[in-house]
Parts: C-alpha cells; sequence; structure tokens
C-alpha cells in the first residue's frame, strides 16, 4: 500500500523527497498515541522554497495552487520518515491548517489550499480526506507563500 501512494504521488507529478529538517528549534513530527503531529512545511522543492511572495500580489492563485501541493508532498515526506518508510500507517488525514501570505485585498486562501487538499485525496483516497483551515497571513518564513501542517491518525 505504502508502494501505491507513491505511485500516485508520482502520477500526480510528484517524488515523496527525503523528509527536511526543521529550521529551527522544533522537531518536524511528534506521535502521540495514534495521532502523528506534523510540524509547518514549506512549498520546498530541490532544498530551496519554490514559490515566494504574496497571494494578490506578485503570486496567481494557479500557483499558490502548486506551493500548496508541494507543502503536502512534504507532509508525506514527513509522515514517511515519521512512519518508518510506511505510508500505509496513515489511517486518516485528521485536519491540515493552510497559512497563505496574503496581500490585504486577496479572499481565495481556500482556494490556494485547495492545491494540498486535492493532493492529499488523489495520494491517499478515503483517509486523505481532511477538516481543514485556511487562512490569510502578512507573512510566512522565508518569504514562502504557503505553509502547511497537519494532524493525521495512524495505525
Amino acid at each position: 500500500m505504502s508502494a501505491e501512494i507513491e505511485n500516485r504521488v508520482k502520477e500526480l507529478g510528484y517524488v515523496i523527497p527525503t523528509a527536511a529538517a526543521p529550521a529551527a528549534n522544533y522537531v518536524s513530527c511528534v506521535i502521540s498515541g495514534q495521532v502523528l503531529h506534523i510540524s509547518g512545511q514549506l512549498p520546498i522543492a530541490d532544498g530551496k522554497i519554490a514559490v515566494t511572495g504574496h497571494l494578490g500580489n506578485d503570486v496567481d492563485v494557479a500557483t499558490g495552487q502548486k506551493a500548496a501541493e508541494l507543502c503536502a508532498v512534504n507532509i508525506l515526506a514527513q509522515a514517511k520518515a515519521a512512519l518508518g518508510g510506511d505510508l500505509s500507517r496513515i489511517k486518516r488525514i485528521i485536519k491540515i491548517n493552510g497559512f497563505v501570505a496574503s496581500a490585504p485585498t486577496f479572499v481565495e486562501q481556500h482556494l490556494v489550499i485547495n492545491g494540498a487538499s486535492n493532493l492529499l485525496v488523489n495520494a491517499l483516497g478515503e483517509p486523505g480526506k481532511h477538516a481543514r483551515a485556511a487562512v490569510g497571513m502578512a507573512a510566512l518564513p522565508m518569504n514562502a507563500a504557503v505553509e502547511i501542517d497537519a494532524i493525521v491518525e495512524i495505525a
């Protein structure tokens, strides 16, 4: 099942990378009982922030959705690392919190975070369906356009 998930991610145009190390004084993941908490993931590809700036200023919705997809891929990378490489241990994505660097007049954060939601559902099927929040922020770390964290039920 884990290989099946990774194959679906490949079909969506991505490869699950090695999980990135934390950028400050925190841990990437915490397992408490049957719940995996994944710290905020940025749209990192090839070791650098792939999408920077603010939605509604210098980033359009389609590019923001791609940034959200990268965040979701990096969430899966963190889950894979935390679960000993076995993504089939994911029983359900409980919730994602999406943060979108936004110009003051930008109000389509929900459309941006759909990039991550769609990727998670397409990769995981029913277990990928989740509750979520999509909020605008004045700025995000390293000028990232999007950041997303996740709460995951695991076996």
